[in-house]
C-alpha cells in the first residue's frame, strides 16, 4: 500500500474525472461537462478525461477533492475508487467496496433481498448454451430479461417472449457474466438518494414498453411522470425500500434506486446505480427537482459529503 503525507489546502479543488473506456463514454462525458458547468460557479473545478483505467498522478490531485463522473466500466465497478482511496484521495459518491457490488446486479439482489426487499426470480449463467432451458421455465418462466450482470445503461439487454425466442437468444450470447431474471411488467419507478434521504419518485414510459439504451439517451422516445402519481401507501413502500437497499449496500453520499411495481401493487426492486447520469434532463435531477433542488443546487449537495471528508483529513494531518 502507498501512504501519502501531505499538507492540504483549508478550501480543495474539485477535480471532475470523466470519459473512460467503456460502452458508456459519451454518456459519462456529457455527465462530466454538465457537473463543470454547474460547479464552477461555486467552487475552482477543473475536468480530466480519462483515455485508459488509470488515474492522474497524485501531484495532479494535490489539494483536490475528485468527483468521478464515469458511468459502467472502471468508473462504476469499484475500480477507480479504489485507486483514489490507495492514493489516499478523497472522492465524491459510494465507496469502491459499494460500487463493486451495485456493479454486480446478482450479487446486489442477493444483499438487497436479505434486508427485506422483494427481487424478481432470477438465475445466473457463464456459458449460455449449457442453461438448463427446464429450470429456466420453471423458475422464471417464458418472459424474461436476458442482462450481462455488470454493465449499466441497459448494454447489452435481451428480452425474452417464449421458449422459442429463448433458445434462439443463447445461441448469440458469448460466454461470460450474465443472468436472466422474470420480466416483471408494470410501472417503471426511479428514487434519487441525497444522504440518507429518498428523494421524489419518477416514472419512466419509454414508447415502445422497454426502457432500453436508446429509449435512455434519444430525444422524444420516453415520457418521465415526476412526482410519479402512486398510492400514498406504495409511495411510502418505493422510498423505504430504496432507503433499505441503499444502505444494506453500504452505498454512500448519492445514488438512485430502480424499481417495478406491478399490477398487484407488488414493488420490485431492480439495482441501485452509484453514479447516475447527471445532465440536467436525467433522472436524478428529474428526482431531487421534486425536493426542491435546483440542478445547481442539487450537484453542490452531491459534492459536499467528500469535501466534508476532506476537511476531516485535514484535521487528522494538521
Amino acid at each position: 500500500m502507498n501512504i501519502y503525507h501531505k499538507k492540504m489546502k483549508e478550501n480543495p479543488s474539485i477535480t471532475i474525472l470523466t470519459g473512460g473506456v467503456g460502452p458508456e463514454k459519451e454518456i459519462s462525458l456529457l455527465t462530466g461537462n454538465a457537473l463543470f458547468q454547474s460547479l464552477k460557479n461555486l467552487f475552482d473545478v477543473s475536468i480530466t478525461e480519462l483515455v485508459d483505467e488509470s488515474i492522474p498522478s497524485v501531484n495532479e490531485l494535490n489539494d483536490t477533492v475528485v468527483f468521478p463522473a464515469i458511468h459502467g466500466t472502471f468508473g462504476e465497478d469499484g475500480r477507480l475508487q479504489e485507486m483514489l482511496e490507495n492514493a489516499g484521495l478523497n472522492y465524491a459518491g459510494s465507496d469502491a467496496n459499494s460500487s463493486r457490488l451495485c456493479m454486480n446486479k446478482y450479487d446486489s439482489k442477493r444483499v438487497v433481498h436479505s434486508n427485506g426487499v422483494r427481487i424478481a426470480p432470477d438465475l445466473k449463467f457463464n456459458h449460455p448454451e449449457k442453461l438448463d432451458i427446464d429450470e429456466v421455465l420453471e423458475v422464471i418462466g417464458p418472459n424474461a430479461i436476458i442482462k450481462p450482470v455488470d454493465q449499466g445503461s441497459s448494454v447489452g439487454l435481451h428480452v425474452i417472449n417464449g421458449e422459442d425466442e429463448l433458445r434462439s437468444t443463447l445461441t448469440k450470447l458469448e460466454d461470460g457474466d450474465w443472468m436472466i431474471e422474470k420480466r416483471i411488467f408494470g410501472r417503471e419507478l426511479t428514487v434519487g438518494i441525497l444522504g440518507d434521504s429518498s428523494m421524489g419518485i419518477v416514472e419512466v414510459i419509454p414508447k415502445g414498453g422497454l426502457y432500453d439504451y436508446e429509449r435512455k439517451y434519444s430525444a422524444g422516445t420516453t415520457e418521465y411522470r415526476y412526482p410519479a402519481v402512486l398510492d400514498c401507501q406504495i409511495e411510502n413502500e418505493v422510498k423505504a425500500f430504496a432507503i433499505d437497499a441503499f444502505r444494506a449496500c453500504g452505498c454512500r453520499d448519492f445514488g438512485r434506486v430502480d424499481f417495478i411495481l406491478n399490477e398487484d401493487g407488488k414493488v420490485y426492486f431492480l439495482e441501485i446505480n452509484t453514479i447516475p447520469g447527471l445532465t440536467e434532463t436525467s433522472l436524478l435531477p428529474k428526482s431531487a427537482s421534486c425536493s426542491g433542488y435546483s440542478f445547481e443546487k442539487l450537484t453542490n449537495q452531491l459534492i459536499q459529503p467528500a469535501l466534508s471528508r476532506y476537511a476531516h483529513s485535514n484535521l487528522l494531518i494538521a
